[in-house]
């Protein structure tokens, strides 16, 4: 085999893995369903407290009540380090325009 059909092979092999991340068009419900895909480890998302609790916060914010209890459930098994990243996150993607909360 020579080198450049080693390299197709390789690169045959590496797949890309996209996150599902929060969208401009995601509902309150769809980012709650998002979180809970990061709290659990689910549904192609790693097991990440701080982003399901960035996420629970984005969904929290556009009306969604179960993501205040899961989001609240969360942070008492956070440390104020994790939430503080998960906080800051949730501004970022607000103030990027990616998730906008209703007037």
């Amino acid at each position: 085999m020579n080198a450049q059909e080693m390299a197709h092979d390789l690169q045959a092999d590496v797949e890309v893995v996209s996150l599902p991340l929060p969208t401009v068009d995601m509902s309150g419900d769809d980012l709650f369903k998002l979180g809970m895909m990061y709290s659990a480890g689910s549904g192609g998302c790693p097991m990440d407290r701080v982003s399901a609790h960035m996420i629970f916060n984005l969904a929290a914010m556009k009306g969604s009540i179960e993501a205040r209890v899961y989001r609240r459930e969360m942070s008492q098994e956070m440390e104020r380090e994790e939430i503080a990243e998960a906080q800051k996150a949730a501004r970022r993607y607000i103030d990027a325009g990616v998730v906008r909360l209703a007037a």
